[in-house]
């Protein structure tokens, strides 16, 4: 499409479309008629007052008698909007609409976007801490490194409903997904593997911690300065955790004989050359830079035949795409009435889309996604974001690690009914896209 004709179109699709329309993306939709006087009684004065006092005697009453089980709300400051950067909270607003979008369409979860006019540290954690008994959980979104990290960590601690960035954790989740599998592939062990990150922001940091959560020993992380080694005194705190005893220094010494390169950093810093040193057996490549990513995977391929890439494109195979985690995670956190989301959660989710991948795609899903052959390997190391079975299994995974670490409020947890109640959802929002 040409670039110009999408841009108008894009502006076309956000703007209001009739008299009655709303511009933007989201809107209320009412759960409960208001077209009598009686009815109009309960939802206002008043009977209104009834499921108040309920609360008001056992506040977990909220989950039974309001929208607190099934909302959450989408918080931002606009500083590290995607591929945007520091654009400000209300330009950011249209991104956050679109997790909106994003909640609703792929696990039925309402979402209420809020922009922060603060990118004081201290100012958005009073906020957030004072705001989130109003929702079942917090997704803070494009706020930038490292002040992400201080952020998230603090309102953990204070809040009683769960917290997560997903810029961090999404990617996490899913390149741990696809490391899963193709160390499944290529007969390698996780605590030999040799893994290079290019990028030391938000994402990386949480996929390094992740990486390291799966059991990796090796890994080399890079910033705008080269290798994060132990000699450097320019580190924050998060940095360091990562910081090697080595000699390499750029990107050209750190990726020999690496087995994944991971690229959260800018188009075209991968070459050819520096992919025919990596590892022996299927080497892969995660290059999440859009809409250029580090390097395109034609050009990898011309290098390597074994090579696996995905990138952050919906064009490619084996697409990292946020959509395949935080919607599922936050639905199965919802559902078990979490306090929190646990690492346990995290990995129960990833190892739930490396388990999908290895099941027979539908017929549907080939024709969503443009191809013919769709079966597990190199190809297809992780699930289609059209695959509604995600739902199914990252939501209940994610539940049963929640009640199996006891931040569930939910005590009497039934695993397959829960699959069968997510599968009937997953049916449900198949029909209505």
């Amino acid at each position: 499409m040409n670039k110009e004709t999408f841009k108008e179109d894009s502006l076309e699709y956000h703007r209001a479309k009739g008299e009655f329309d709303t511009a933007g993306k989201t809107g209320t939709l009412l759960t409960k008629p208001c077209d009598t006087v009686d009815k109009l009684s309960m939802a206002y004065s008043p009977g209104v007052a009834f499921p108040c006092l309920e609360i008001q005697d056992d506040v977990e009453k909220a989950y039974e008698y309001t929208n607190k089980g099934n909302l959450v709300a989408v918080v931002s400051d606009g500083t590290a909007v995607l591929g945007l950067g520091d654009i400000g909270h209300i330009a950011g607003k249209p991104v956050m609409e679109g997790k909106g979008v994003l909640f609703k369409s792929f696990a039925n979860v309402d979402a209420v976007d809020i922009e922060l006019n603060t990118k004081d540290t201290e100012e958005i954690i009073q906020v957030v801490a004072a705001i989130a008994d109003s929702f079942g959980g917090i997704n803070l979104e494009d706020i930038k490194a490292p002040k992400c990290f201080e952020i998230e960590e603090r309102l953990k601690e204070i809040c009683d409903v769960p917290v997560f960035h997903d810029d961090q954790h999404g990617t996490a989740v899913i390149t741990t997904a696809g490391l899963m599998n193709v160390m499944e592939m290529s007969g390698k062990t996780v605590e030999d593997v040799k893994i290079v990150i290019i990028g030391a922001g938000a994402a990386a940091i949480a996929c390094g911690n992740m990486y390291k959560k799966f059991g990796v020993k090796n890994i080399i992380m890079l910033d705008s300065k080269g290798v994060v080694h132990n000699e450097r005194t320019d580190l924050n705190k998060y940095k360091q955790a990562f910081a090697l005893q080595t000699p390499h220094r750029t990107l050209d010494d750190a990726i020999e004989g690496a087995d994944m390169v991971l690229g959260l950093s800018g188009p075209n810093l991968i070459t050819g050359d520096m992919v025919k040193k990596m590892s022996d057996k299927h080497p892969i490549i995660f290059a999440c830079a859009n809409p250029n990513p580090e390097i395109m995977p034609d050009v990898a391929k011309a290098a390597r035949e074994d090579i696996i890439i995905g990138t952050g494109r919906s064009d490619f195979p084996n697409q990292v795409n946020n959509v395949l985690g935080f919607p599922q995670i936050f639905r199965g956190a919802l559902d078990v009435r979490a306090s929190k989301i646990t690492e346990n959660m995290k990995m129960a989710a990833a190892k739930a889309l490396a388990s999908l991948a290895k099941e027979p795609v539908p017929e549907h899903v080939k024709k969503a996604q443009g191809r013919e052959n769709m079966e597990f390997g190199p190809e297809y190391i992780i699930p289609s974001p059209f695959d509604r079975r995600v739902l199914v299994y990252v939501a209940s995974a994610v539940a049963q690690a929640a009640v199996e670490d006891g931040v569930a409020r939910v005590k009497e947890f039934d695993l397959d009914a829960y699959k069968s109640k997510l599968q009937r959802l997953a049916d449900h929002l198949d029909g209505k896209l």
